[in-house]
C-alpha cells in the first residue's frame, strides 16, 4: 500500500503521473518490469531509485528523465550541461558512479562519429534521423545550447541544406544523439547527455573549420 502521507518529491511526482495516466501500481509494474514491492518502497521513500529504475519510469510515465533524477535527489550540476564540459570532468563523475572510466574518451566519440557520417547518408540512416529525432528529443527533456544546435542541425538535414560533407557531419551528430549505444548510457543523467553535447560540439567545430554557415 502507498503511504498517502509521503512527501518525497519523487514519490509525489510518480503518484501524480500514475493518476494522470490512470495506471494502477500493478499495471505500472508490468509496464516497467519492476516489481510492485520495489515501486511501492521507492514511492514511499523507503528505497532509493536507481538510474535504471528512473529511466524505465520516465518512459512509461512520459516525463523527462531529468525531472525524475532531480526529484530523486541525484546531483545535477547545471555547469555540467554546458558544451565546455571536459572529458576529464566526465571521467571523474563516472568514477563516482563506480563505472569504468577507461571506456570513455574523446577518441571514442570521434570514432563513433566517423562511422555515423556514412551511415547517416544511407536510406536507413536518413530514416532514423527523420523518424526518431523528435522522440529522443522528448526523452531528453533538456534545454541549452547543444539542444538548440541539434534542432538547427535536424532542420538543415530535413530540408537537405548544405554540401554532402556538411550533411554527413550533421547526420553523424544526429545519429549519435538518437541511438542508445553511445559512449555513456543516457539513463545516467546528465552524463549521457553531456556525452551527446561533446559530440555535437566536436561536429560544430569541424563545420566551423570548413567555413560552414551552420551557425
Amino acid at each position: 500500500m502507498i503511504d498517502q502521507n509521503n512527501r518525497s518529491p519523487l514519490g509525489e511526482l510518480i503518484k501524480s503521473k500514475l493518476k494522470q495516466h490512470a495506471y494502477s501500481l500493478r499495471k505500472f509494474s508490468e509496464m516497467t518490469a519492476v516489481d510492485t514491492a520495489t515501486i511501492s518502497r521507492i514511492i514511499n521513500g523507503k528505497r532509493k531509485a536507481t538510474p535504471e529504475h528512473l529511466q524505465r519510469f520516465a518512459e512509461c510515465l512520459q516525463v523527462p528523465v531529468s525531472d525524475l533524477f532531480l526529484a530523486a535527489g541525484y546531483p545535477v550540476d547545471a555547469q555540467q550541461t554546458e558544451l565546455q564540459s571536459s572529458v576529464s570532468d566526465i571521467q571523474d563523475i563516472l568514477a563516482s558512479f563506480n563505472l569504468n572510466t577507461q571506456s570513455y574518451s574523446l577518441a571514442n566519440v570521434e570514432h563513433e562519429l566517423s562511422k555515423y557520417e556514412l551511415f547517416s547518408q544511407t536510406e536507413e540512416g536518413q530514416a532514423t534521423i527523420l523518424n526518431k529525432f523528435q522522440e529522443k528529443l522528448t526523452k531528453a527533456g533538456s534545454t541549452g545550447p547543444y539542444i538548440q544546435f541539434l534542432k538547427d542541425m535536424h532542420e538543415k538535414f530535413r530540408t537537405n541544406k548544405g554540401t554532402w560533407f556538411e550533411r554527413a557531419l550533421i547526420g553523424s551528430a544526429l545519429i549519435y544523439f538518437i541511438i542508445p549505444t553511445d559512449c555513456i548510457p543516457d539513463y545516467i543523467f546528465p552524463l549521457g547527455y553531456i556525452d551527446d553535447a561533446i559530440a555535437v560540439n566536436y561536429v560544430v567545430q569541424k563545420l566551423h573549420l570548413r567555413n560552414s554557415s551552420l551557425i
